[in-house]
């Protein structure tokens, strides 16, 4: 319970981290090139709302750091020489990226514009160096490779570097940098499509929504495409948890796509079937087989009503925020310029929260699809965790840090826009001063 609170809720910062600095960037090469004081003070407040999440991520992440040794000693003590060291490489990444967020905020209007963007392409760097070490690190997890176990089970001849680039890596990596800007880029837009919603529709609100918005609009039907790629993946690798993912009890050919229904009794009961589908996405043949739970013992199985609803939620939600991402682009081919009706601003509000559940629900299939191994195939979670007593009182004060957190970055946020909820009719961009002489 404490890793997966941890967890869920790092991961939110973690994808600020990896998109944010591109966001700023592009909003303050704008603002410079084309002389638009707009866009140069969205830079200038996002570079603060940046260097906020950065902080609170630190927070949670240095918690995460320590959580893997406190809790997990079955699993370091016997792997530590294998799955460490993609975590030894996202430390640079995070100290490297630590001193970059300083330079760029602290230069602001203290360097030249052009040095002070470059300062920004580091941490932009370090982002994406640190989500490919923690990712090839849970990837390690699902597919684990790279070393050599003798007649004891202890690891012999480890090679790190092969255990991170093992057959997972690739479509998990993707998958969650792709899944970051979408967070990123819709949960911004939302926030200034509410703001819109209030009446706020100057040029400033306008640009904070639109450029979000296109990112995460961008992202979201490459996500589908990857999607089936660590679908195929996972079928390769971890047919149990493909199954678990679908409700397939049994091992059968011309397999059905199923959407929605409830694990009830050993079965899968009320769900939509697409015919053929599911045999189609994984052998892209109509009979093709698809192995069901039934290959693997009642105790090796992941707990098939989590994993199947978690999928279900993320497999929805993106389709959503893909039509929405179609709405988008529609209106801007035909008309050039955001859709305005009151229920585009209302879906574009609510995509953050749905991009944010989406991601939470890939997070919760990844790791309980494959339990009852924290590595698959080899390391029970039962076996890894810590057996020592007072555990839960960790939870509780790690509940209590993530409560603060929460409310004061929610807070800080809030009184960071505070100064640009002034409303401004639709016509308006920014507020003309009367001419000199007029009274």
């Amino acid at each position: 319970m404490q890793m997966a609170l941890s967890l869920g809720w790092h991961i939110v910062f973690a994808c600020f981290g990896i998109a944010f600095p591109v966001l700023v960037l592009y909003a303050e090469w704008r603002g410079h090139r084309d002389d638009d004081p707009a866009l140069s003070d969205l830079a200038h407040t996002w570079a603060k709302a940046m260097g906020l999440m950065f902080a609170a991520g630190a927070v949670s992440g240095t918690i995460l750091s320590f959580e893997m040794g406190v809790l997990w000693p079955g699993l370091m003590a016997r792997f530590g020489a294998v799955f460490g060291f993609p975590f030894l490489l996202e430390g640079f990444s995070f100290f490297l990226e630590a001193i970059f967020v300083g330079v760029y905020l602290y230069g602001w209007n203290r360097l030249p514009p052009r040095v002070h963007m470059l300062t920004a392409l580091p941490i932009i760097a370090s982002g994406l160096a640190g989500a490919f070490f923690v990712v090839s690190a849970n990837s390690w997890m699902n597919t684990p490779q790279g070393f050599t176990l003798d007649a004891t089970g202890r690891v012999v001849d480890a090679h790190p570097v092969a255990g991170m680039l093992n057959p997972s890596t690739a479509p998990e990596v993707v998958h969650m940098l792709l899944a970051a800007y979408m967070v990123t880029g819709f949960l911004v837009a939302s926030v200034y499509a509410v703001g819109m919603l209030r009446g706020r529709r100057g040029r400033y609100h306008r640009l904070g929504m639109a450029i979000p918005l296109t990112v995460g609009a961008v992202a979201a039907p490459l996500q589908v495409i990857v999607g089936d790629w660590i679908a195929n993946t996972v079928a390769d690798h971890q047919p149990v948890k493909l199954a678990a993912m679908e409700g397939l009890a049994h091992t059968q050919r011309a397999v059905p796509l199923s959407l929605g229904g409830v694990w009830v009794d050993g079965d899968l009961h009320g769900a939509l079937r697409v015919p053929y589908g599911l045999s189609l996405l994984v052998t892209h043949s109509l009979d093709g087989t698809v192995t069901g739970l039934d290959v693997a013992p009642v105790d090796l199985r992941p707990p098939v009503d989590v994993v199947h609803l978690s999928y279900n939620l993320m497999v929805g939600l993106g389709f959503a925020l893909v039509l929405l991402a179609v709405w988008l682009g529609w209106v801007w081919w035909r008309r050039r310029r955001l859709p305005g009706s009151r229920w585009f601003l209302r879906a574009a509000a609510a995509s953050g929260v749905a991009a944010v559940l989406a991601m939470e629900g890939g997070w919760v299939t990844t790791e309980v699809g494959r339990q009852p191994w924290i590595v698959y195939e080899l390391v029970r979670t039962a076996d890894a965790v810590s057996p020592a007593p007072g555990l839960r009182y960790g939870f509780y004060a790690v509940l209590a840090v993530y409560t603060v957190l929460t409310v004061a970055t929610v807070y800080t946020l809030r009184r960071l826009a505070g100064r640009h909820d002034r409303p401004v009719a639709p016509q308006e961009d920014v507020p003309q001063p009367e001419p000199i002489g007029t009274r």
